[in-house]
């Protein structure tokens, strides 16, 4: 009996996925519940189980867009699975020693002379080896000696060879120079529709500021051991940024909002999105009602997901319906950066590396570790007032945590 196996919905509003690769070849024998293959929607990666045990026929291959619902293989449940006995094994292990001990017939071939052999005795080290002089010139030239076909004894190649060679118009050097054609993922497809579609579709300004971070690096150097050891997960910065994102979006509203037509609609909730880069690109999932999280429930929840967008088990819920965006190039040793709405969200924050540079502090002269952010955001429904004003309240509540985060009880706040 042949089994269809049918495209599954990997979510709402998805009807078509791409085949990115199959983990099994055609004909192979698989069991139920084996990943065969790993199929691409417009938003995440997902592995396509065998619904029965069986050999495999494939009908779609890697690369096909397929229709959610459509044939991609067929099992054939009724075919055995390969492999002998282990008494044929131990008959042929019988056979193979009972010939061992027979002695080997030994006969000689008469030698006969190499037309080969003969050719290559024409050949000696001079053969294809340029003189001092003509080095030179094929070097200048740009000309590789395998190219050239010396008239020298035993094919040398001289002077006059070398000034003979010509080289071809824009000769290449002698790196590698291959090329690879490479269909672009629907996920990455995707993604690159989304982000031209921002640029083009929004009224995208991007502010800028910079985040003493001193009073975040004495907290974590202070309690990050106690945290861990308490919670099992560290005391990153993340927290701290989407605590702060939390409180700038109470202050300014319409920077959690969207346009629909001609309406702009407000979220009381703050989904916050965490751009992350997966094994397949990058992937934005999001933190749920960030609002109702302490810093150890923000530092669960960033792990969780991250583990999972790495593993490439994140589901598209997991990354649907984001109401902000935070961006960190920073791991990635970014110093500044102008990050792309994530649509159809207005606004998105980038953080970057953090890096000890001299500030005034009091008057004085101060080395201090710096971290540049970014604003990005859509003016069509945010204003200068309010997208500075947001950036600014990020630095106040980043500068002093404490207070702002904490509300003055570190160790209630971190849950010590």
């Amino acid at each position: 009996m042949a089994l269809e196996m049918k495209v599954p919905s990997p979510g709402e509003s998805i009807t078509e996925v791409e085949i990115a690769q199959w983990l099994v070849e055609d004909g192979d024998y698989v069991e139920k519940d084996q990943a065969i293959a790993e199929i691409d929607s417009d938003k995440a990666t997902l592995e396509l189980p065998a619904e029965a045990s069986g050999v495999i026929t494939r009908k779609a291959e890697e690369g096909d867009a397929v229709a959610v619902g459509e044939v991609v293989c067929l099992i054939d449940t009724e075919a055995e699975k390969p492999g002998g006995s282990d008494d044929d094994s131990d008959k042929k292990k019988e056979s193979e020693d009972k010939d061992s001990d027979k002695p080997e017939a030994k006969t000689e071939k008469p030698s006969k002379p190499s037309t080969q052999s003969q050719e290559q005795d024409k050949k000696t080290y001079a053969t294809g080896t340029p003189s001092p002089s003509a080095k030179k010139i094929m070097d200048e030239k740009g000309v590789d000696a395998k190219d050239v076909k010396g008239s020298g004894r035993d094919g040398r190649i001289t002077k006059n060879d070398a000034v003979k060679a010509k080289p071809s118009m824009g000769s290449p050097g002698k790196g590698n120079r291959g090329t690879e054609r490479k269909k672009l993922s629907m996920l990455r497809r995707k993604v690159a529709e989304r982000l031209v579609s921002a640029k083009n579709e929004t009224a995208m300004l991007t502010t800028f500021n910079e985040v003493d971070m001193s009073p975040i690096f004495e907290l974590r150097k202070k309690y990050k051991e106690d945290f861990k050891e308490k919670h099992g997960v560290s005391l990153g910065f993340m927290s701290f940024f989407t605590l702060a994102v939390v409180r700038a979006l109470d202050m300014y509203p319409d920077v959690n909002s969207m346009i629909d037509g001609d309406y702009q609609i407000k979220y009381d909730n703050k989904d916050i999105s965490i751009a992350v880069s997966g094994p397949k690109g990058l992937m934005v999932p999001v933190i749920r009602n960030a609002e109702n999280l302490s810093f150890r429930g923000v530092e669960d929840e960033v792990k969780r997901l991250a583990l999972r967008a790495r593993d490439g088990k994140i589901t598209v819920d997991e990354m649907t319906g984001g109401t902000f965006t935070i961006s960190n190039g920073g791991v990635f040793g970014s110093m500044l950066s102008t990050p792309i709405i994530n649509p159809p969200q207005s606004a998105i924050l980038g953080m970057h590396n953090i890096v000890e540079r001299p500030i005034a502090k009091d008057g004085a002269i101060a080395i201090a570790p710096i971290m540049y952010v970014a604003l990005s955001y859509d003016h069509r429904i945010i204003d200068g007032k309010e997208s500075v004003g947001f950036l600014v309240a990020i630095k106040e509540a980043l500068e002093s945590p404490e207070e702002l985060l904490m509300d003055n009880d570190v160790k209630k706040a971190l849950e010590l």
